[in-house]
């Protein structure tokens, strides 16, 4: 699932994005492992990127090592203050097993959902724009 040729990202380091006029981020993930250290320098590129204002992530996930207990859940109390809703679209399968390591024992902090086909993904994000 590679970017729009026609479309400049902004690199980061554990993903590229680009921000589109309907207000929805688009993120396409690096196989990087993620660390509290990189994820935190992600949060800032991602409130530069928007202003600094929650907006819907279409993310395409792409396979990843798994990070650490301390990372996950980093992660987890990070996306609220940057989302209001995540679209994950990826190969059958991959959103789910990366759903079951970060919430296996709660729900998400923010809507989330698994898609296979990013216009049904861009779709269901349009609600939270």
């Amino acid at each position: 699932m590679n970017p729009p040729n026609n479309i400049p990202l902004i690199e980061g380091e554990i993903a590229d994005y680009y921000y589109d006029s309907t207000g929805i981020l688009y993120s396409y993930s690096k196989s990087t492992l993620r660390t509290v250290e990189n994820i935190s320098r992600n949060i800032a590129l991602v409130k530069q990127i928007t202003g600094n204002k929650k907006v819907p992530l279409l993310i395409y996930l792409s396979n990843s090592p798994v990070p650490d207990k301390a990372t996950r859940k980093f992660s987890t109390e990070q996306l609220p203050h940057v989302y209001n809703a995540m679209a994950m679209v990826s190969k059958p399968g991959l959103s789910k097993l990366i759903m079951n390591i970060l919430f296996k024992l709660k729900t998400p902090p923010i809507p989330m959902k698994s898609f296979t086909n990013d216009a049904e993904a861009k779709e269901w994000l349009l609600q939270y724009v």
